[in-house]
Parts: C-alpha cells; sequence; structure tokens
C-alpha cells in the first residue's frame, strides 16, 4: 500500500508539474511509475510466500480468542474473576 501511495503522489506532482524528476522525459516517467512495478512485485511475492494468509490467520485466531475470552468472562469463569 505504501508503494502505491508513493506513485500517486509521484504522479500528482509530475502532471502537476511541480516537480521535474530527470530532465530526460523518459526517465522522468520511469522514476514516476516505479513505485507502481514495486508494488505489484511485493503483492506477487505475499501471495506467492503465503504472507498474506498467515496474516489473515493470525488475525482470524486473535479474534476467536477475544471471542472466547469475553464468553468465559460472561460466565464467570474469567481471568478476572478468579481468586
Amino acid at each position: 500500500m505504501g508503494f502505491v501511495l508513493i506513485g500517486v503522489a509521484f504522479l500528482v506532482l509530475r502532471l502537476g508539474g511541480w516537480v521535474q524528476f530527470s530532465t530526460s522525459d523518459f526517465w522522468a516517467w520511469v522514476i514516476v511509475l516505479s513505485p507502481f512495478a514495486l508494488a505489484a512485485v511485493w503483492w506477487a511475492w505475499s501471495d506467492f510466500s503465503g504472507y498474506t494468509q498467515r496474516r489473515v490467520m493470525d488475525e482470524i485466531e486473535a479474534k476467536k480468542a477475544a471471542r472466547r475470552q469475553q464468553a468465559l468472562e460472561g460466565l464467570g469463569l474469567g481471568d478476572k474473576n478468579r481468586r
């Protein structure tokens, strides 16, 4: 997501004419569009390596643990009610 935001910022600066990235028009566009290519590489790697799926599974496990703790406290068996 960070690469996309940087790419959008570069694109706005380039199209607005506020910043000149290079003297050559070709290299200026390479610099402006490179964050989008990096974002595509990052997303491909994270999907291929399973990084994205592990993060989703960790979030699900955290929600399950919180829901279980809340249910135990509702039954009076939680950590707060133990002596």
